[in-house]
């Protein structure tokens, strides 16, 4: 299946008619922060294919369009502290957020971080049991601990997405946050099986869709 990833700055060909021509073949999309709302409902009222998202640190708690206030995207789906399986059957889970810095909105310290991760090594472990892999797509707006970060405190890495890396070993994590100025700028890292990618603007992915559901395997 292709995926189509977004994050942080508005692309101006996805944000207009041609985006159906350039992504007719998408399968799904993953916002990993940092976008209006108005522009994740266009990417998906205009693809027609589900829509994940987690918020970044400069999101907007309401925002204001022509069609009325908003505190979400309509019509996507929020992944923050959460571990789903896609009608694809591909298992994601996301966190949202950043190193707190100031007082701002979607800010977490990195104990925060430990326990939000500690509070979804239970599914994770359950599905490593029942379907053999945990989790195909981690989905953050951070980046994890010494991989594409930066040494100011607001770009600091989080730890526990290190060790989410480490012990349940997703196909994917993909972030944002880490904004891209040089060609030189590093953006993929493997780690172990895991491919870890800053989506700054937006990337496609290939990724192989699990033969059956996982539900299907149990019934």
């Amino acid at each position: 299946m292709r995926i189509l990833t977004v994050s942080d700055i508005e692309i101006g060909f996805i944000y207009s008619p041609m985006i159906l021509e350039r992504f007719q073949s998408i399968d799904l999309v993953i916002s990993c922060g940092d976008l209006p709302y108005y522009y994740l409902e266009y990417i998906l009222t205009m693809l027609n294919v589900p829509l994940y998202y987690v918020r970044g640190n400069h999101a907007s708690k309401v925002e204001f369009t022509s069609a009325g206030e908003r505190t979400y995207p309509w019509g996507a789906h929020d992944l923050h502290q959460q571990v789903v399986e896609d009608e694809t059957g591909l298992i994601l889970a996301g966190l949202e957020g950043c190193v707190q810095y100031n007082q701002g909105p979607y800010q977490y310290t990195q104990t925060q971080y430990w326990l939000k991760a500690f509070r979804m090594a239970p599914k994770l472990m359950l599905n490593k049991a029942r379907f053999g892999r945990a989790l195909d797509i981690l989905v953050t707006h951070a980046p994890p601990w010494k991989i594409h970060d930066e040494n100011d405190r607001p770009h600091q890495g989080i730890k526990a997405f290190r060790w989410l890396v480490d012990v349940f070993k997703p196909t994917y994590l993909l972030h944002g946050h880490i904004h891209i100025y040089r060609q030189s700028t590093i953006t993929e890292t493997q780690v172990g099986p895991t491919r870890i990618i800053n989506t700054y603007g937006y990337r496609e992915l290939e990724i192989q869709t699990p033969k059956t559901r996982s539900w299907q395997k149990h019934r």
